[in-house]
């Protein structure tokens, strides 16, 4: 039987506890970020940090947003995302502003140039008489990017410069055609239920492949060197408490599934962490200039 705290209110121990929860998970999927955001703005490098790990939860949690439209969780798990939104927004703003800083020489501005190329092919095929190659040249200078001689993809003229762009505007731009995109998706296909699943699916999975990108960087540097390991740890905490949590309140079962192999990737980076120890250590005497 529940504790009753206050009986005109209703109020119990197990309200105290879930609303407690409620906050702890809201909170404690930011908290990782705070002690790496330091670490970058204090050693004003942004190296050791994986980008991707922002694009990947971004994408999730956007997934999750819209999966919220179809089939309603806890209201929490719902600010959790936005919050975390806005969080790796942050991140990539300090980021891109570090990197610019460091920049020994100034190389070519890099812009996700989405919209304009998609404005290229429109008024290739709406307007007969334009001629491509001076469409494109015209568009280009409007993008600021000179010398364009052909029609690009539309999610940016190079693939291998995507979600690495030099300027913190192309990561909202490019993040806003996935949600418009995705928004409009889903309010066609809302009744679908195979098609609600799978978004569910696809964000605890992406989520949960949140450690890969920084495993992949681990292993590209053969070193941990400006990766907070206090991030990591608080990754592994939350991670646990977060699975515990989907288990407890009988959260869909893509939530504790996904976040299950969530954990597991979060003790694959801390065996990085124990296996790159002398090379990180060596890294880190040399950007002491010891």
């Amino acid at each position: 039987m529940d504790w009753i705290i206050s009986d005109e209110l209703g109020l119990t121990v197990g309200h105290l506890v879930g609303w407690g929860a409620a906050t702890a998970m809201i909170v404690g999927g930011v908290a990782p970020y705070i002690p790496q955001y330091r670490q970058i703005r204090k050693t004003q490098d942004a190296e050791g940090f994986s980008l991707y790990v922002c694009l990947t939860l971004l994408i999730a949690n956007t997934l999750r947003i819209l999966f919220w439209f179809g089939k309603r969780y806890e209201i929490p798990l719902l600010i959790q995302s936005i919050v975390m939104n806005a969080t790796m927004f942050a991140m990539i703003h300090l980021c891109v502003t570090v990197k610019k800083k460091n920049q020994i020489i100034r190389s070519r501005d890099r812009i996700f140039t989405g919209a304009i190329f998609m404005l290229y092919i429109l008024l290739c095929c709406v307007n007969g008489s334009a001629q491509p190659d001076d469409t494109a040249q015209w568009l280009g200078q409007r993008s600021g990017i000179v010398g364009v001689e052909k029609p690009h993809r539309f999610y940016d003229m190079d693939r291998k410069y995507f979600w690495a762009w030099t300027d913190f505007q192309s990561y909202l731009d490019c993040m806003l055609v996935f949600s418009v995109f995705g928004a409009a998706i889903t309010y066609l296909l809302i009744e679908f239920a195979p098609f609600v699943e799978l978004i569910g699916f696809l964000a605890v999975f992406t989520e949960a492949m949140l450690g890969a990108p920084q495993i992949a960087k681990n292993l590209a540097n053969k070193s941990t060197e400006g990766m907070s390991l206090s991030m990591v740890i608080m990754w592994t905490c939350g991670d646990l408490f977060k699975t515990a949590y989907f288990v407890i309140r009988e959260a869909p079962t893509q939530f504790w599934v996904c976040g299950g192999l969530q954990v597991l990737l979060d003790i694959v980076i801390l065996v990085q962490v124990w296996l790159y120890r002398h090379n990180t250590a060596a890294a880190r005497r040399v950007r002491r200039g010891d």
